[in-house]
């Protein structure tokens, strides 16, 4: 294992990989309530070609790993290939990323096969409200996956929440309280705007706002967090056990410390979840490509790696909607 640096110094070792472009939710920020058009069944990658991609890129430093969609438990058998990948010398963390309503049902079966934790995209705790937002689905399904994924180990569960000026702005103090009240890992997210078409885009709320609405509560005190490989800064109250992080992609983006590739569900390596290059390894590894050839399309990749995103110059992506990039 080499390791893996861009072309600005940053060590690359984090792969976050869509598995599936569908969702059972249609969250009014993500998606059209008709949803957006879907990939064709065979233009998406098997698990056997992931597996592949992954053990190129763990011989040249990649060691993390997280999965996600749309929404990756609609994927049949997604156990399975959590357990081929967690056979991979020098992957030492697979991790998820989940809307939480199908997870209460394969929580422990994930766990079994190797996936260390989960991170749960969670907007609101009123049950009409997540209705509204998620445009269907119970408030409780999700609930209930915490629940079970904290029970099997799948710790710590990590909780998203997208901070949306008048839809769910009014909530911050609701989940700020879980972390002392349940131990909850939350975490504030800056909403991104950059898909188009036929979702509401809600004016983006700051993390400075959302600190200053938690003062109310006491003092936060810096912590680090338990584990994890995002840019989230961590805090926590004193008398909570649980934590708060905060994600700023667009007040205070933190791209000079980004370490990752995307790999979509179709098969494109993607260099920058906010920019639209990408490189093909789908076709490649259907002619058969080797081992040392998926190296040689990574480290372009990596090479390719731009120095940040243009969201402040007012840039928004044309392309894909984010549940085939994997967010």
């Amino acid at each position: 294992m080499t390791g893996l640096s861009d072309s600005f110094q940053r060590p690359i070792n984090y792969l976050r990989i869509s598995v599936t472009d569908r969702c059972n939710l249609r969250c009014i920020y993500c998606m059209p309530e008709n949803g957006v058009k879907l990939m064709q069944h065979q233009d998406i990658l098997t698990y056997e070609e992931i597996n592949i991609v992954v053990q190129a890129a763990a011989q040249m430093g990649i060691n993390k790993v997280r999965i996600t969609g749309g929404e990756p438990l609609v994927r049949l058998d997604l156990p399975r290939l959590v357990a081929m990948l967690a056979q991979i010398d020098s992957i030492d963390d697979i991790s998820l990323t989940t809307n939480g309503t199908m997870l209460g049902g394969c929580a422990a079966e994930l766990k079994s096969a190797g996936l260390k934790r989960v991170n749960i995209s969670l907007d609101t705790l009123n049950p009409d409200r997540f209705e509204f937002i998620t445009r269907g689905r119970s408030l409780a399904d999700v609930l209930e996956g915490i629940e079970v994924a904290r029970s099997v180990g799948l710790e710590p569960v990590k909780i998203n929440m997208v901070v949306m000026a008048g839809i769910n702005d009014d909530e911050v103090l609701d989940f700020a309280a879980r972390t002392i009240d349940d131990g909850w890992h939350v975490r504030f997210i800056e909403y991104m705007p950059v898909v188009t078409g036929g979702v509401v885009v809600p004016p983006t709320v700051p993390v400075s706002e959302v600190r200053k609405r938690l003062e109310s509560m006491g003092v936060l005190e810096s912590c680090l967090p338990a584990v994890g490989n995002g840019p989230a800064r961590y805090f926590r109250f004193p008398q909570a056990s649980g934590t708060i992080g905060f994600i700023t992609p667009v007040s205070e983006h933190f791209c000079f410390q980004c370490n990752r590739l995307r790999l979509t569900a179709d098969g494109k390596l993607r260099p920058c979840l906010l920019a639209e290059d990408e490189i093909d390894l789908r076709q490649p590894l259907r002619d058969g490509i080797s081992l040392n050839g998926l190296k040689e399309l990574i480290k372009e990749a990596v090479a390719r790696k731009p120095r940040g995103h243009q969201l402040s110059n007012g840039y928004r992506l044309q392309g894909r909607p984010f549940s085939q990039v994997g967010g």
